[in-house]
């Protein structure tokens, strides 16, 4: 029995109430127990024995383990039960009593607690404890009879000698093993989930696993054996990316892995794998295995076919109609025998010759056990199928000639396909494994590019490599194809978001009204102050409201009508201005005022400063109110930020406190955000609904279960701290703000080395804090884990906790420092340094990748949500390395993304779509992103402005691009610019004159700038040899000096208000750059060239 283990009272109670009405034949209110005569074993014994001696080496399945399971939620070793007439005895150790004593807790409920519990515990001498339940035994009824499984042999000294005790009595064995299976084959509503999970983790690891490993063996031309293939499944399930939303210490196999090909086919679940390698030389390869989660099993069985013929495909095309046929007709009330007629006279009529090639067992009874032979699909089980029954239904057909076979191996094959399924009442079987089975997602085409298989065989080692190409097969697929299959994903989302936004009627674009504060309803309640009677300024802090003398008439306004107050002295009077919100003002406080009303912008007041026979001046008011206004807004500014804070808070329920001593609780922890400036430590405790953490100075803080929309746990494993991070539905609110994500985390080590030690690097005290440390994070692992294990066995636990995939995490920036960003099944998370980053993968429309270019060595990575009114998430500096592993990550999620060279202004688009809805969809939605991202087309202003910024943020490329132009484009245009040159001249001397006038200097003062320059610049070169030498182009004589002085450098003599773009004529007949008068050598002394392309406005 695992320490960590809590035990259901409830639910093993209400499980021995269906033991005692199965055996004593009475009403079941709930229907679920059918009298047969298989049960006529349990109703003739006068007590049932149910004794589990030391752990079995080999065996994985027994009677006595699933009842045991099916009671107490485990497997308890050592330990005899007795179920009597009137009363349960339980014999075990003292620690296991303690652990199954909780059931006393739920006595009290006459529902849930039919019979008396008698604990015994166990000492050296167990012979008067022997000889106490003998005598309670045979005062149960007759007294003689007892039910056993006889199959199931207690193993070590405790089941010895119980056994030897119970040979010197005169008792008479029945074999209930039956009885109890048909018990145990309805599941009830704490059992489905179980199984439906176990389903999940099948289906994925043959989807994303099993599968892609045979296609690519086949691909590539592998050589490998069924055995590595079946022991690569079992070692595949201690992986997390493979075990969703489980944990994997809870999930085993329930047998080996079964891999058959190559003509030699056993279609049980008992065989065995040989050793041989895998063939597809066009026949078929079995795939059959089944996991187990927390003792409940599930099973799988698959057939892939390699280059099928048309035959093969019609077979295979059968047996799933057989299949079909089992799934609709497997009902409640209906008996298995007649299920297997149903399709027996389906192969007789329309496939005769299948007849003896068809499994004699089509399906039988799974959960605790994987298999139940007295309750099976054959054509001699007269039992019912019951609603709540799961089977696992598999059909196969064995020793098919393929007349198309090359080879020996390939002309023998076989059909197999099964699935896990729930009884409906109704209904057909709901199917709980997922994968698909269907011809186009089973076959595998192989590519030969048009050689035969012989010279394959004659000649590998010039065959080119063959592809095996599936249908689902989109994570590890090449660029192109995941290319096409975003391309899909991009149509249907803007299909679904299209119609998810336009049912919304326009919600998303709507804003919240703004909140009007009227202080008064009427005149008769502003105050009776003095200074009102006299119309003189007056703040009511109360109200918060100004009231100012208009006309005469004393007007009040609200303190949040008010935009800012000022208040200058000039000469002897002393002027308070006071501004208001109004429309067309600056502010989101002014967009939202309604424009249709009439309102003041400002208000001027101007007293005196002169003192009057002893008698206060009277801009002693202005001041005073000037001071009362400003703290007024200051109060007022914080109540709402407080009130902004709060929304969204939603009232929890109350906390319901479990008296019992044994809650699991977690010890010296801190709690992210921090209660106080520095870290306090406390402990969390589960409880019936929720979770409490207390401090050490008494701070709680409650967390239900039901608030809880994801919980993560990451261990310490290469971090220094472990911790539980739970990401909230509502906020809740401690340390006066509200709070979406709350951590609890430990330190295992020091955050912090000191560099200035100088050890030797066998000093043994750092062997011993390494030891130490090493001890330290395997304790801290176990005792989280085992707090995980006994919170998520409480009744009614809605949620499971998720560990990050470290292997397929990435580096980036979500907010200040480069961190380790891991995804988990349902979100990308960032966990170890605060704060934390959450993205729930459901909520995302799209991903963008911004600045993806060759060049740079980082890209940045945006989250559209599917909430378009919610800010943009991004990822910053992520190395362009991880560009591919996090597409093929996106692709196998099925999550659209799209790419391109620049940075967006989020805000603005996100602005732009929500103001436009429809606009937006029909003029093709989001695929303005794969627009932006091609670098090869053109399309409209946007590509023409992203070159701009390109070329403006490199000038050295300007440079290279205008010279070249001028070489090549404008090589034979010299007529063409003679003809021009006049009107260059004009149109320069007259832009420049513009600009001057804009620039606020004149000629005159810019060529003394300019002499100065050069005097400087003279005099550095006369220091320096006197080797440079001013030069000025040729087309200099033909601009006068007014509009372009030739000794001005341009970094001096270029007016303020004139960009670069005015240094050429506007007026120019082509829109590629005209060639450049100033010769290509520009002077060593003078700045580097700007770039002079138009920049964009």
């Amino acid at each position: 029995m695992p320490s960590d283990t809590v035990i259901d009272g409830a639910r093993c109670l209400r499980r021995i109430r269906k033991l005692y009405k199965l055996w004593h034949n009475t009403e079941q209110d709930d229907d679920t127990i059918v009298l047969t005569n298989d049960n006529n074993a349990i109703r003739s014994v006068d007590a049932i024995i149910l004794v589990r001696g030391q752990k079995e080496d080999n065996s994985i399945y027994s009677k006595t383990a699933a009842m045991q399971t099916w009671l107490f939620g485990d497997e308890i070793y050592d330990i005899l039960v007795v179920f009597c007439q009137d009363s349960v005895i339980i014999f075990a150790s003292a620690k296991t009593i303690n652990y199954l004593k909780q059931i006393e807790s739920e006595q009290n409920n006459k529902e849930n607690s039919p019979r008396n519990f008698s604990f015994l515990i166990r000492k050296d001498n167990d012979e008067k404890n022997f000889s106490d339940i003998i005598k309670q035994i045979k005062q149960s009824n007759d007294g003689q009879t007892l039910g056993v499984f006889l199959k199931d042999k207690a193993e070590g000294a405790f089941g010895e000698q119980w056994q030897n005790y119970l040979n010197e009595q005169s008792f008479s064995t029945v074999d209930i093993s039956t009885s109890i299976a048909y018990l145990l084959s309805i599941k009830d509503d704490k059992e489905l989930p179980l199984i439906r999970k176990a389903c999940d983790i099948t289906g994925k690891l043959y989807a994303k696993y099993l599968k892609d490993q045979i296609v690519n063996a086949v691909g590539l031309e592998r050589k490998i054996k069924h055995s590595k293939l079946s022991d690569g499944v079992e070692a595949a399930l201690s992986d997390e990316k493979f075990v969703a939303k489980a944990d994997f210490n809870h999930v085993e196999m329930c047998y080996p892995a079964i891999i058959q090909s190559g003509g030699n086919y056993n279609l049980k679940f008992s065989a065995s794998n040989d050793k041989n390698l895998l063939h597809y030389g066009g026949s078929s390869i079995i795939c059959a295995f089944g996991t187990r989660y927390r003792s409940y099993c599930s099973n799988l069985v698959r057939t892939l076919l390699v280059n099928p013929s048309d035959e093969m495909k019609n077979t295979y095309k059968f047996l799933m109609d057989c299949e079909e046929l089992i799934i609709q007709n497997l009902k409640h009330n209906v008996q298995l025998c007649d299920v297997y007629k149903l399709v027996r006279d389906k192969v007789q009529n329309e496939r005769p010759e299948f007849a003896n090639k068809l499994t004699t067992t089509l399906g039988s009874v799974v959960g605790i056990e994987f298999r139940e032979n007295t309750i099976a699909i054959t054509s001699k089980c007269t039992i019912q199928a019951k609603k709540g029954m799961t089977f696992q239904v598999s059909i196969g057909l064995s020793g098919l000639d393929n007349l198309d076979g090359k080879d020996d191996q390939s002309k023998t094959y076989a059909l197999f396909i099964g699935d896990t399924v729930l009884v409906n009442e109704n209904e057909p079987c709901t199917i709980l494994t997922s994968s698909k089975k269907d011809i186009s997602h089973i076959a595998i085409i192989l590519n030969d590019d048009g050689s035969e298989p012989e010279e394959v065989e004659k000649t590998p080692a010039i065959t080119p490599r063959r592809a095996a190409t599936t249908e689902t097969k989109r994570s590890d697929a090449p660029e192109e194809s995941r290319q096409e299959y975003q391309k899909a994903l991009l149509r249907r989302l803007n299909e679904r978001a299209e119609a998810r936004l336009t049912s919304q009627d326009d919600k998303v674009s709507s804003e919240k009204a703004r909140r009007i504060n009227n202080s008064y309803r009427s005149e008769g309640q502003l105050p009776q102050d003095p200074d009102i009677q006299d119309l003189k300024l007056y703040v009511d802090k109360r109200y918060e409201t100004v009231i100012l003398p208009i006309n005469g008439i004393s007007t009040p306004f609200h303190i949040s009508t008010i935009k800012n107050v000022s208040l200058a002295v000039e000469g002897e009077y002393i002027y308070l201005r006071i501004n208001f919100f109004n429309p067309g003002g600056i502010g989101k406080q002014a967009d939202s005022i309604d424009k249709e009303n009439v309102y003041i912008k400002e208000l001027t007041y101007r007293a005196s400063n002169e003192k009057k026979d002893d008698v206060a001046p009277a801009s002693n008011n202005l001041s005073h109110v000037h001071k009362l206004i400003l703290e007024t807004q200051k109060k007022y500014k914080d109540q709402e930020q407080e009130r902004k804070q709060m929304e969204g808070v939603v009232k929890q329920a109350a906390l319901t406190l479990n008296p019992s001593k044994v809650n699991p609780k977690l010890k010296d922890l801190y709690i992210r955000p921090s209660l106080a400036n520095k870290k306090i430590n406390g402990s969390l405790e589960a409880h019936t609904n929720g979770f409490r953490y207390t401090s050490v100075r008494g701070d709680k803080i409650d967390i239900l279960y039901s608030n809880v929309q994801y919980a993560f746990f990451q261990p310490c494993d290469n971090e220094m701290i472990i911790l539980m991070h739970f990401h909230l539905k509502h906020a809740i609110v401690f340390g006066k703000r509200k709070q979406i994500d709350v951590q609890f985390y430990t330190e295992v080590g020091e955050l912090t080395t000191d560099l200035g030690k100088h050890r030797n690097m066998h000093d043994k005290d750092d062997v011993l804090a390494e030891q130490a440390e090493r001890d330290l994070r395997n304790k801290l692992k176990s005792a989280f884990q085992g707090f995980i294990d006994k919170v998520i066995q409480q009744k009614n636990f809605p949620f499971e906790f998720e560990k990050p995939f470290r292997g397929l995490g990435f580096h980036g920036t979500p907010h200040r420092s480069m961190v380790l960003i891991m995804p988990t099944t349902t979100c990308v998370v960032q966990l170890t340094e605060w704060p934390p980053f959450v993205v729930v993968l459901d909520e995302v429309e799209l991903v963008h990748f911004e600045r993806v270019h060759f060049q740079l060595k980082n890209f940045d990575m945006v989250f559209i949500m599917k909430d378009y009114s919610k800010k943009t998430l991004s990822i910053q500096s992520i190395p362009m390395a991880e560009l591919d592993p996090i597409k093929n990550w996106l692709n196998s999620c099925d999550i659209c993304y799209t790419e391109g060279p620049q940075s967006l202004n989020w805000a603005k688009i996100m602005k732009t779509i929500a103001d436009d809805i429809g606009g937006f969809f029909g003029g093709g939605g989001w695929t303005f992103l794969e627009t932006e991202g091609d670098e090869n087309q053109g399309h409209g202003g946007a590509a023409d402005d992203s070159d701009i910024e390109e070329e403006d943020y490199n000038p050295e490329e300007e440079e290279d691009g205008d010279e070249e132009g001028s070489e090549s484009d404008y090589s034979g245009e010299e007529e063409e610019e003679d003809e021009f040159k006049d009107e260059e001249s004009d149109s320069d001397a007259s832009e420049n004159l513009e600009s001057d006038e804009e620039s606020g200097k004149s000629w005159s003062e810019l060529e003394e700038e300019a002499r100065q320059a050069d005097a400087e610049k003279l005099e550095y070169d006369s220091d320096n040899g006197g080797r440079n030498k001013k030069k000025v182009g040729s087309s200099s004589s033909n601009i006068p000096s007014k509009s372009r002085p030739s000794s001005i450098s341009p970094s001096k003599t270029r007016p303020s208000g004139i960009p670069p773009s005015k240094t050429r004529p506007s007026a120019m007949p082509s829109s590629k750059p005209r060639p450049s008068t100033i010769p290509n050598k520009r002077p060593a002394h003078s700045p580097p060239p700007t770039n002079n392309k138009k920049k964009k406005k």
